[in-house]
């Protein structure tokens, strides 16, 4: 392929880059879209499922390429430096990690922004929930999402407008959790998800198959590959199979100017470009980055403040399980529908985490199956017992809200590369006592929850697990001298470069990243159309 050129430059084709290359492109800009993956097809993806012996890896659809890794399942890609492990998963693939989510789409709290100001601790953000609310609602219509009515269940944030969509109707066992658990001194409502009630935007409404992770198999939960498609619709140019190593600077390292990037093979293009947008997530957009020192910045791209790769979060999470005293039927309609939001904020966020506590609606066949074999059951009794057990087996789990620690980082490994000559990433990764502290609240609240519901056999995963929710790395802020992007995602450094995604997160709040990743992109989308217009 020879060089190119193009106004407009999206590294990555996620939701952030995707949303920002259709508001682009359908402006009438020039736009060129860099995927290190390669396309995907969902048919494809549904009998790679199928054919998994293990239902419960997400990865399984997924099995990356020898130029484009992916990250979680059985791949090393990822090399974990300690002391915790931080356990990610991510899909290198047009689309990104958003054929396989959850879709909840939760805005943050007006508080989020301010948790710095509000409670002394962590760092608050270049922009407040007000500024950003008209980029929520065009994020909720772009994506489809379905949501309560704000009259009848108030998550926190105030809105301009109602929900794109209706929510969808709950399942018999999350109506029980929410009737069991409101009265008697919490509070659970209904998650906003990026998943059709109706047909919305030529996709089909939700028919409740139940594998929402990894593949919804009929389209009817959002995923990127949409908005990349749209963008395509109006002049976007997609190059999949790209893998960006380097972006490139003029002569004084003060402007962008494009990127270097390897084919499969290994052969080196390079694209030209009046703005860039780095949309590769967390990971690779801060190991990029880095990545791209020159003589005039041996820190790297836009590090002037040291913070690239730094402040790396996610929402570890702990769970429980226990049998409910009745049947419940888990496993019908999508897998997360409900979620307990009293521990959301307060004046413990000085002393201790945030969290989200959801149930799971999934039927665990295989876990209770499998448990009752090595137990010795066998025949009627055993069939008898597995279907007694999945009817009243659920598990909740949570998101814990982390802080930001220069400390927790990604770096481009020195010792090891990938199959084409990149540096693998490299993580250093803690979790701090602001957490564990939460997470002692969390047990003890799992406790009440499965008393209430008259549960036995309860058993605590009281390991922390990632949740996939890549945050930091190139935190926002207002000072150049402690972040890398100011309130419209640009960087400090160079005025033509912007960074998309939750790696501009000054925090993590405890619920879902995904929706604030799709207002943020918007917001900057649009300032990019007004400043190329």
């Amino acid at each position: 392929m020879t060089d190119m050129a193009t106004d407009i430059l999206v590294v990555g084709s996620g939701v952030a880059g995707s949303l920002i290359a259709w508001r682009l492109a359908k402006a009438g800009r020039k736009v060129t879209i860099l995927e290190a993956g390669p396309r995907l097809d969902r048919y494809d993806l549904l009998e790679r499922y199928q054919a998994a012996p293990d239902k419960d890896d997400y990865m399984a659809p997924y099995p990356g390429t020898a130029h484009a890794p992916e990250a979680g399942g059985s791949s090393d890609y990822i090399i974990e430096k300690g002391p915790d492990p931080y356990g990610t998963q991510y899909i290198r693939g047009v689309g990104g990690t958003t054929w396989h989510w959850a879709a909840a789409t939760w805005r943050l709290l007006p508080s989020d922004f301010r948790l710095r100001s509000t409670h002394g601790v962590g760092r608050d953000w270049a922009i407040s929930y007000d500024e950003l609310e008209p980029w929520y609602q065009r994020a909720e219509l772009a994506m489809g999402v379905a949501g309560p009515d704000p009259k009848a269940e108030d998550l926190g944030s105030p809105r301009s407008a109602p929900f794109p969509q209706k929510a969808l109707p709950l399942s018999y066992m999350d109506r029980q959790f929410a009737d069991r658990l409101n009265g008697n001194g919490f509070r659970v409502v209904t998650e906003p998800v990026a998943r059709n009630n109706d047909i919305f935007d030529d996709r089909p409404p939700c028919c409740g198959n139940n594998n929402c992770m990894p593949i919804c198999p009929i389209g009817a939960q959002y995923a990127a590959e949409v908005h990349v498609d749209k963008a395509e619709a109006v002049g976007a140019q997609l190059v999949a199979d790209a893998v960006v190593h380097e972006v490139l600077t003029d002569a004084d390292g003060h402007r962008v100017t494009g990127v270097r990037y390897k084919a499969p093979d290994g052969s080196s293009h390079k694209v030209t470009a009046n703005v860039v947008v780095l949309a590769a997530h967390g990971i690779e957009t801060p190991k990029l980055m880095l990545l791209s020192a020159s003589e005039r910045l041996p820190q790297g791209l836009a590090n002037r403040s040291g913070m690239v790769g730094r402040n790396l979060m996610d929402h570890p999470a702990i769970a429980v399980s226990f049998l409910w005293d009745r049947p419940v039927f888990p496993g019908r309609g999508p897998q997360e529908m409900t979620s307990v939001v009293n521990f959301r904020d307060g004046d413990f966020r000085a002393r201790h985490a945030a969290k989200k506590i959801h149930l799971g609606n999934v039927a665990d066949y295989q876990g209770v199956t499998e448990a009752l074999i090595a137990d010795g059951r066998m025949g009627p009794d055993l069939d008898r017992e597995i279907r007694d057990r999945v009817a009243r087996k659920v598990s909740i789990s949570c998101f814990h809200e982390q802080l930001p620690d220069p400390a927790n980082r990604i770096l481009p490994s020195a010792a090891h590369r990938d199959a084409i000559g990149i540096p693998r990433p490299e993580i250093h990764y803690r979790i701090e006592d602001y957490v564990r502290e939460s997470a002692r609240h969390t047990r003890d609240t799992y406790d009440r929850i499965a008393r209430l519901l008259g549960g036995t056999e309860i058993r605590h995963r009281d390991g922390f697990t990632g949740s996939s929710h890549i945050m930091g790395t190139c935190i926002m802020g207002a000072d150049p001298r402690d972040s890398v992007v100011d309130a419209d995602c640009r960087s400090h450094d160079h005025p033509n470069l912007f960074v998309a995604g939750s790696a501009v997160f000054p925090s993590s709040a405890c619920v879902n990243p995904t929706l604030t990743i799709g207002a943020l992109a918007l917001l900057s989308a649009d300032t990019i159309a007004r400043e190329q217009g």
